[in-house]
């Protein structure tokens, strides 16, 4: 059996959803993955939609590690957006990307008020949370913490070919379509005949010509014999 779950809008915690929900708004929490989840049984499969901004990082990490527990049964698609805590959960397992789809990775940000103190060591929470989060397209780019944090520090963002070479995705979606078979009706397949064509076909143009004189004169010598020979019958019998 094939259980879907879908990662779409704001990542939000479990008692913020009654909210989104209120005005019909797109919206994901971790209690959303886990009632699926809870139906999931040996040898079923989970197939994850994600098109989301991201939202709040724990609910990010969270839903990556549901889904990571179960990673040998899990095929990740993303169809539109796997941005900022949504990229971590795209990282859970088997993915595939569409060709139209985009990815982007960047820091954890926050607001902080305060002295001096408050905002330095708010600037040690977030390069800690960074390197938390970094672990998640380490494990399954299998890129180097530097590299990884790197990448994050410049809100990047990725087409499905650039994510394909980095190692973030394992698959572009439908690339193993085939391809419509295109037939050109002019232009390069177009040219004149070679004057050695001209002339073969000249030449056997001719020889029809001439073989049709011939056979146009035998038949009419043949036709000047029967006459003859009908005039000496009529002589005989009269």
């Amino acid at each position: 059996m094939t259980h879907k779950i879908n990662i779409r809008g704001v990542m939000v915690p479990n008692d913020y959803k009654w909210y989104y929900d209120y005005f019909g708004m797109d919206c994901t929490c971790p209690q959303d993955i886990q009632g699926v989840l809870d139906q999931f049984c040996d040898g079923d499969e989970i197939e994850v939609y994600i098109n989301s901004p991201g939202g709040v990082i724990d609910v990010g990490s969270e839903i990556y590690t549901l889904l990571r527990g179960r990673k040998d049964n899990v095929k990740i698609f993303i169809v539109g957006e796997a941005c900022s805590a949504a990229s971590i959960a795209a990282m859970a397992g088997y993915s595939e990307m569409s060709p139209t789809a985009l990815m982007m990775v960047h820091c954890v940000s926050s607001g902080v008020n305060g002295n001096h103190r408050d905002m330095e060591h708010m600037g040690e929470v977030l390069r800690t949370a960074d390197k938390a989060l970094c672990t998640a397209y380490m494990a399954k780019a299998g890129m180097t913490e530097a590299d990884a944090l790197e990448m994050m520090e410049h809100e990047t963002w990725l087409t499905a070919q650039q994510a394909q070479e980095r190692g973030l995705i394992d698959k572009i979606m439908f690339q193993d379509e085939p391809k419509q078979e295109v037939v050109i009706t002019a232009g390069p397949l177009f040219s004149l005949p070679t004057q050695e064509q001209i002339e073969k076909v000249k030449n056997m143009a001719e020889g029809n010509i001439h073989q049709k004189k011939e056979n146009a004169a035998l038949m009419q010598a043949k036709l000047n014999l029967l006459k003859l020979e009908g005039n000496t019958h009529e002589q005989k019998t009269i």
